[in-house]
């Protein structure tokens, strides 16, 4: 069956950099579109970045253009976020998602179809 799982969440320091991946498995991750979405205690679940299916591009969020980046390595079957310069702002659960219906990604919740377990990002001193 369809399955995502994200690790790579960790407590780092403000200006500090973290890799997360979304190993997916019951389907292959370049045919179809894939999010990053993160939620902060209180806050409702935003979009970070998105790569397209295969050919297609990718996505981001205004405040994170620059800081990050999301690839993709089809041998793994797995989506990467790289996350440099990170602030307190960035603290969340991150979660990645897959639209199995879409050619090209977006940062709309109700097109993901499947979603990982998340995994947290605590920015702090």
């Amino acid at each position: 069956q369809v399955q995502l799982v994200e690790s790579g969440g960790n407590l780092v320091r403000p200006g500090g950099s973290l890799t997360l991946s979304c190993a997916a498995s019951g389907f292959t991750a370049g045919d179809y579109a894939i999010g990053w979405f993160r939620q902060a205690p209180g806050k409702k679940r935003e979009g970070v970045s998105c790569i397209s299916r295969r050919g297609f591009g990718s996505e981001y969020e205004g405040s994170v253009k620059g800081r990050f980046t999301i690839s993709r390595d089809d041998s793994k079957n797995t989506v990467y976020l790289q996350m440099n310069s990170l602030t307190a702002e960035d603290t969340a659960v991150y979660y990645c998602a897959a639209d199995m219906w879409r050619d090209y990604c977006s940062f709309n919740t109700y097109e993901y179809d499947y979603w990982g377990q998340g995994t947290q990002v605590t920015v702090s001193v």
